[in-house]
C-alpha cells in the first residue's frame, strides 16, 4: 500500500482515533499506513534516544527497529484524548536478533518495554509525538548495561562515583 501524502487528509481526524489507527498499524507492522498520519514536519522525540524530524526520518527509525527485532510486537493498553492531543499507553516486546539497533549489534536477548506516547494532532496529522520509556531498562535487557544490582552494576556505579568525586576535588 503506498504511503499517504502529507497533504492527504486522513479519514480519521479525532486525536484519539488517529492514535488508535497509528498504533493498530504498528501492531500489524504496517508502516505505510502508520506513516500516512505523519507529515514532513512531524517531530518524534524519543526521550531515551533523541529526536527524529519528518516522515522519512521517523520511518527510518521504525524500519531499523523492525529489522533489529524481527518478532517485534506491540499492544496498546490505553488511549485517551481531547481536541488536540492523544496519549497512548503501550507495551512492546521482541527479541534483539536481527540487524543492529542504534549502533548496537544484536545480542539475541528478549526485551519487554512499557511506555507512553503523547501525540499532538491537528487535522488528522501528527505534529509532534513525545515518547517516554525506560531507556536504562531497555539497555539492561539487551545487555548494553549490566543487570541492576549485579556485581558489574555495583562496580560500574563505584567507578562512576569515584570519577565524579575526583572531578569535584580537582575543581
Amino acid at each position: 500500500m503506498p504511503a499517504k501524502s502529507a497533504s492527504a487528509s486522513p479519514s480519521v481526524t479525532a486525536p484519539a482515533d488517529v492514535a488508535r489507527a497509528i498504533f493498530a498499524a504498528l501492531e500489524k507492522r504496517d508502516l505505510d499506513t502508520a506513516m500516512g498520519y505523519l507529515t514532513d514536519e512531524t517531530v518524534d522525540t524519543f526521550v531515551a534516544i533523541g529526536e527524529y524530524r519528518g516522515k522519512k526520518a521517523i520511518r527510518g527509525f521504525f524500519d531499523e527497529l523492525l529489522a533489529a527485532f524481527p518478532d517485534f510486537a506491540m499492544t496498546v493498553e490505553r488511549v485517551v484524548g481531547d481536541d488536540t492531543t492523544a496519549v497512548v499507553q503501550w507495551r512492546s516486546s521482541g527479541t534483539f536478533s536481527g540487524a543492529p539497533f542504534q549502533g548496537v549489534e544484536a545480542t539475541g536477548k528478549a526485551v519487554e518495554v512499557r511506555g507512553v506516547d503523547v501525540l499532538e494532532i491537528i487535522d488528522g496529522h501528527v505534529q509532534r509525538n513525545t515518547i517516554y520509556y525506560d531507556g536504562a531498562s531497555f539497555a539492561r535487557q539487551i545487555g548494553l548495561l549490566p543487570r541492576q544490582g549485579s556485581g558489574a552494576d555495583k562496580a560500574l556505579l563505584g567507578v562512576f562515583n569515584a570519577v565524579t568525586n575526583l572531578r569535584r576535588h580537582l575543581h
